[in-house]
């Protein structure tokens, strides 16, 4: 095939998908989930903040920070990335690269104890880095794997095979921190405690994720476009989109998940920090709560990928940021750990059904033969998203003297947002060519 030419049609006998191999794919979210679930959002965050920083006031501002400084970065390069892998068709190889640097700079943060914030910092901002740059990547591939009818179911079954592997990883930290001083004959310090939940996932996500990419192929033929112009033709085609009916739609798209994405990723850099500092949650509960989320997060991932391909994309994510909100609510005003537990599990339904379908619509908004360049644009409006929404938290907290049911509370106004530019997203249809509101 020439370069630059279209994706060949997947449902010719040449160019068949095997169940296998969308098994693979899915297997790179089971991968990399362990890493969001462990780090992020369960565990080495509230180490960080009760351990590393000693519960100082400013601890989750300089969280937040660190975090904001590893999405800026990603923002930059994503674009790069995105055309690098397009051009010269090697998104498996770039894969394998994060998943291995990722890996390595996971287990490198077992290291980190009392008082070792530049460690921390340094360790956190390489890992996640390379963890976003995981996700974008292997977002590519799903308009090579799946018709545009079959996006959010294929979507969905990644993101709820993803976080049952998160849940493996939590369900093994669990397991050390109950039997780790019995197998080693003494009582767990947090760093111990800590360092052999980061190693499981490490290793969870080097052996499955590099599996997982030895089963894929590159269809998608190299384009031979000049990478080191990605940001001028990402610019350039910001700017071009306004005038294509598909285009506009994606666009407008995402502007929306940049806002709303900003309170998804507040509550998963945030959710183990609010359990611990707001409703009193040691690390053995925290887990447990991460745990609920991921098993509600599964199947919000997988209902709503198959009611995204039968409902529409505009009239499932309204309902997925429905449900935020309504999250939102229930944690900010309940004041009982039972209220708790139901926001929790509004989060993890909610959280499966928002991140899922926003990476089928934005495959089925994008070309063909622009897979990896579309989720170029999504990668620096999510990861945009997640230097605005925790880093705004983070503000508030400590602006209010740690006050983090306001924190909470004003994150609805990302969800209220999301919603209102939801509305004005233009989505195509199999009947009509041009655009209509949903």
């Amino acid at each position: 095939m020439e370069p630059g030419s279209s994706v060949p049609d997947l449902d010719s006998p040449r160019q068949a998908i095997s169940r296998g191999e969308r098994i693979a794919w899915a297997s790179l979210d089971f991968a990399n989930s362990g890493y969001t679930t462990v780090v992020l959002t369960a565990i080495f965050n509230a180490y960080f903040v009760s351990v590393v920083m000693a519960n100082q006031p400013e601890a989750t501002l300089v969280w937040t920070a660190i975090l904001a400084v590893s999405y800026l970065l990603v923002m930059v390069l994503a674009p790069w990335l995105g055309a690098y892998a397009d051009a010269h068709a090697c998104k498996r190889r770039l894969l394998a690269w994060a998943t291995v640097v990722c890996a390595l700079a996971t287990l490198g943060l077992s290291l980190v104890g009392p008082g070792d914030l530049w460690l921390a910092a340094v360790l956190l901002v390489i890992s996640n880095l390379a963890y976003a740059s995981h996700q974008d990547l292997a977002a590519g591939f799903l308009s090579e794997l799946a018709s545009p009818r079959q996006t959010g179911r294929l979507s969905g079954f990644g993101w709820a095979w993803g976080y049952l592997g998160g849940l493996v990883s939590l369900v093994l930290s669990l397991a050390w921190f109950l039997q780790g001083g019995r197998w080693l004959g003494m009582p767990l310090t947090d760093q111990q405690r800590v360092a052999g939940s980061l190693a499981a996932t490490a290793l969870i996500f080097m052996v499955v994720g590099l599996w997982a990419i030895s089963r894929l192929k590159e269809r998608a033929p190299p384009t031979g476009v000049n990478w080191r112009g990605a940001w001028g033709r990402l610019l350039g085609g910001w700017q071009q989109m306004q005038a294509q009916p598909t285009g506009l739609g994606l666009r407008q798209f995402l502007w929306c998940v940049l806002v709303y994405q900003a309170g998804v990723a507040t509550v998963i850099a945030l959710a183990a920090i609010y359990a611990q500092q707001v409703m009193g949650f040691g690390m053995d509960k925290t887990v447990v709560l991460i745990l609920v989320v991921n098993l509600a997060a599964s199947l919000g991932a997988a209902l709503f990928g198959l009611l995204q391909d039968r409902l529409g994309h505009g009239p499932s994510l309204f309902w997925a940021l429905v449900l935020w909100l309504g999250m939102v609510a229930t944690a900010g005003l309940g004041q009982t750990e039972a209220w708790f537990w139901v926001a929790a599990h509004l989060a993890g339904l909610a959280m499966g059904a928002s991140q899922s379908g926003a990476r089928a619509a934005v495959a089925s908004l994008a070309p063909a033969d622009q897979q990896a360049e579309a989720f170029g644009y999504w990668g620096v409006a999510v990861n945009g998203a997640s230097v605005l929404g925790p880093l705004a938290y983070g503000l508030v907290t400590w602006l209010s003297d740690n006050n983090h049911r306001l924190a909470i509370g004003l994150t609805g106004l990302f969800f209220l947002g999301g919603l209102v530019l939801l509305r004005r997203v233009r989505w195509p249809t199999a009947d009509d060519p041009h655009p209509t509101r949903p």
